[in-house]
Order: structure tokens, then sequence, then C-alpha cells
């Protein structure tokens, strides 16, 4: 079944909404009949691109309320989950959230060990990395859970890679952060499963995003990906969020606690 053939309905949260993969996804699932809610961190020079994506969402027949607030922020988050609610709460439309995507890409990409040492990565960098790019999950699926936006057949997706699990040049700590996104998503999905949510873990391929294109030495690792990839080309945000789409279908309720490679087969070539 092509992701153009789904249709979905009911609403979807993704936080880092306004680049990337949260950009294609939001787009995807606007397509697919998802109304969404986007979480993005934008100042007056990239606010433009938010914009025009709840333009474009729009322009599909679809709600769109995006909120440009810092998506670590215990107090925003409690703030935008309330108006979540009461948007839903008002449209007679409570516990419609289908989907929650995880995709904040807002880390420290430093040595563990540097020379001198006053550069390496602070407990205070390390915490924050962590806070943001995994635990906040947490955070946001405790919320949409506690104030019932999210009931039987919702599904969580966050956003790994294969860095996750290998080293990579001043990676030390947001591999760390998708590692414990990893363990997180399995814990959610083993406490979700009563529920009928699902959690699974997307890894996407090296892709060409506003995040590779921020860690030290990115064209080397994207000309390594473009080398090794049998399918001949890197993989898109749009792969993504095609499969996405398709996951979010009902009948994938019994896919769960899982590492999804999407990739082209990236990760099977050594």
């Amino acid at each position: 079944m092509a992701s153009e053939g789904i249709r979905l309905s009911g609403w979807a949260l993704v936080l880092g909404a306004s680049s990337g993969f949260g950009e294609a996804t939001s787009l995807a699932l606007a397509r697919a009949g998802l109304n969404v809610f986007g979480v993005h961190l934008d100042r007056k020079a990239t606010l433009p691109n938010a914009e025009r994506i709840t333009g474009q969402i729009r322009a599909l027949g679809r709600e769109a309320r995006f909120f440009n607030v810092n998506a670590a922020d215990h107090e925003r988050r409690a703030e935008t989950a309330a108006e979540m609610q009461r948007v839903l709460e008002e449209r007679g439309e409570a516990g419609a959230l289908r989907v929650l995507l995880h995709s904040l890409a807002f880390g420290t990409l430093k040595l563990y060990v540097a020379d001198p040492m006053k550069d390496a990565v602070t407990p205070a960098q390390m915490d924050m990395t962590l806070d943001v790019m995994a635990h906040s999950l947490v955070y946001w699926t405790q919320e949409v859970v506690a104030r019932g936006l999210m009931t039987r057949g919702g599904r969580v997706y966050a956003m790994t890679s294969s860095g996750g699990a290998r080293v990579l040049p001043h990676y030390g700590p947001v591999s760390a952060a998708k590692a414990a996104l990893e363990s997180h998503i399995r814990q959610l999905a083993a406490e979700l499963a009563p529920r009928g949510i699902t959690a699974n873990s997307i890894r996407a391929g090296v892709t060409h995003t506003p995040a590779l294109q921020k860690i030290p030495g990115h064209e080397a690792i994207i000309a390594q990906a473009a080398r090794r990839n049998p399918s001949g080309r890197m993989t898109t945000p749009e792969d993504v969020a095609r499969a996405i789409v398709l996951l979010s279908h009902p009948d994938a309720y019994w896919i769960t606690g899982n590492v999804i490679g999407v990739d082209g087969g990236e990760e099977i070539v050594g």
C-alpha cells in the first residue's frame, strides 16, 4: 500500500516541526488527513520557514497550530499541552491525537577528551543534550497520555540514527542521547502496550538536514553515505515521512518497541 493511498483522521503532534524530518512528516501526515500541532524553536530569521509550513498544511485542507517554544522547557510544555487539550475539547475531538513525533535536534557536538581539556564537553552541555534529544520524549508522552490527548490507536515515534551505536568525531553527547532515546522508546512501548499505543524508533539513513550540517566533517559523512548506500542515493526526509505515514495506518498496531531502519539498505552494507 503506497503512503499516498492511506487516509488517517485526527491530529499529529510534531516536535521539531519547522525543518528536516519534522517538516517533511508534518506535510506527509497532513496529506494523509491529519491536522498538525507543531512545536518548533525559531528566531526571527528562520520563522518564515515555520509560517510557510503552516501555510502548506492549511492549503491541504488541514488545521495547523504551531507553537514557537522551547520543547524542553517544562513550563512551556505544560502550557502547550493545555492549549492542545483546549483545542481538541472545543472541537469535540478529545483523545484525537494519533501521532507524536519526536524530532528534536539540538545538542552539543564536542569531544569528551580534548586538548586543552577546557574545550571538552561540560556537564551542563551533556545534560542539555540528553534532556532535549532524549528525555523530553518521556515528558511529552506523559503529558499527552495523562491529559487523555492520545488514547488507543496512538503512535509514538522518535528519530534516532546509526550514530547511536557508532563512534563519530565530536558526536559523543548526541550519540549518548540517541542511545538513551532508543531505550526510552523500548520502555514506553512496554508501558503503553496495555493502552493500545505503540512506540518505535525511526533510524533514518544519512540525510541532508540542517542538523547534519552542524556535525564537523559532515561533507565526508555525506560522501560516504552516497557511496555505500546500495540504493544509489542518500535518504531524504520525504522517504522517512512516507514510512511514518505507513506505520501510522491502523493495521500497523502490532509493530512496537523497535528500531526501524528507513535507509534504502544503508545499514546492511559494511
